[in-house]
């Protein structure tokens, strides 16, 4: 009986040590064992110059960013394609959002069989989608320097229910053919809906639905959006059947956002402008980053953030948003007000660093006396939007 016990006590501890809930998470395994840089961290001050490190399967350099906020949820990644290459053919079975930081180049894209194959130019803040299991390409057509991509998908999550990495690059599944449908090209350019949003008070809110957006840092199909800022516009982006969403918004020179807090996993990079922002987990330290072109920045979970425009011209900045679930919206608008903090309410110190920051240029703020002592303000150009 000693025996059979020792036998049996073994098994267990042999189906114990490959246990797929054992730490670390499957992704964060999978992760790992590329072996490229994994960088953490609340954010990246430039992703043009973002230590990278050789991944020989793809037959490029890239970077993981592993960032607090976004553990576990999305994943952050960074790709650079050498000057005249095109990378291996790569499958992948989720959404994955691509934003070009850096360079200029072509992704040919196809389905499974003899469908014709998709082949669309990009520039330097271009944006766009590739489907979920199709096959793709990139390629960078400047032959004196390279392209740097950054990609936003949500396979940590998926990966905690299916843990085998292979399933998520392989040809075993065999998704619809998004590319070659009836009704127009998939990358074909943008349009706008309105929808109901309750969360807004005027209840409307202008969507773009599109696959392709040329260039972000040019973008000016904009809304007003004064509910976080003055003078501030805004854009919302949906890709077309799929769960992958962002936004991007537009504020001008010398002038800042109301601070806010919602979920995890929210992945912000600037397009343009110069200035920083102010993240605090409630009624603790507040972290200060400065932010220019290619920087990136993510808020973790419920921490309110604060952004802040201290250069000349507007600032943009472009948000890519996690599953619905993870917004981490209040649902009651009482709830709603304790996520947002209006500018009569905030803390002395913040209106105080805006204007050293903006006095060690030698320029002034333009933010309206009267923002900081009526909570209905609206700038005379706002539509009251």
């Amino acid at each position: 009986m000693a025996e059979a016990r020792t036998a049996i006590q073994a098994t267990i501890e042999d189906i114990a040590s490959s246990y797929v809930r054992s730490r670390p998470w499957p992704y964060r395994r999978w992760m790992t064992s590329v072996g490229i840089p994994i960088h953490k961290g609340f954010y990246v001050e430039d992703l043009r110059t973002l230590e990278l490190g050789w991944w020989p399967e793809r037959e490029c350099n890239a970077a993981f960013l592993e960032l607090t906020g976004s553990e576990g949820k999305s994943e952050i990644r960074v790709t650079e394609i050498a000057p005249g290459k095109t990378l291996p053919p790569l499958k992948f079975a989720l959404d994955e959002v691509v934003y070009v930081v850096e360079g200029r180049g072509l992704t040919t894209i196809w389905g499974k069989g003899d469908k014709p194959r998709k082949t669309f130019e990009w520039q330097k803040h271009s944006m766009f989608l590739i489907p979920r299991g199709h096959t793709h390409q990139f390629t960078n057509t400047q032959g004196d320097r390279p392209v740097r991509l950054l990609h936003y998908n949500c396979l940590p999550m998926v990966m905690a229910t299916l843990a085998d990495p292979e399933f998520f690059f392989s040809d075993s599944y065999e998704e619809v053919d998004r590319i070659n449908t009836e009704g127009g090209d998939f990358y074909s350019p943008a349009i706008a809906a309105q929808i109901p949003d309750a969360k807004l008070t005027w209840g409307v809110r202008d969507i773009w639905f599109g696959n392709f957006f040329p260039d972000m840092r040019a973008w000016d199909k904009l809304a007003a959006h004064t509910m976080r800022g003055i003078g501030t516009h805004a854009v919302y982006v949906q890709f077309p059947g799929s769960e992958m969403a962002a936004h991007m918004s537009v504020f001008g020179e010398r002038t800042y956002k109301k601070a806010h807090r919602h979920g995890p996993a929210f992945v912000i990079v600037i397009p343009s402008g110069e200035g920083y922002s102010i993240m605090w987990e409630e009624g603790k330290e507040k972290l200060v980053f400065p932010w220019h072109e290619a920087s990136l920045i993510v808020p973790p979970d419920r921490w309110f953030h604060q952004h802040f425009n201290v250069g000349e011209g507007s600032a943009r900045y472009l948000a890519f948003h996690p599953p619905v679930q993870f917004e981490g919206w209040a649902e009651k608008i009482e709830d709603r007000l304790r996520d947002q903090i209006e500018f009569p309410d905030e803390e002395p110190f913040i209106r105080a660093q805006f204007e050293e920051e903006l006095a060690k240029k030698g320029l002034t703020s333009l933010m309206p006396e009267e923002a900081y002592t009526n909570r209905d303000y609206q700038p005379p150009d706002s539509g009251g939007s």
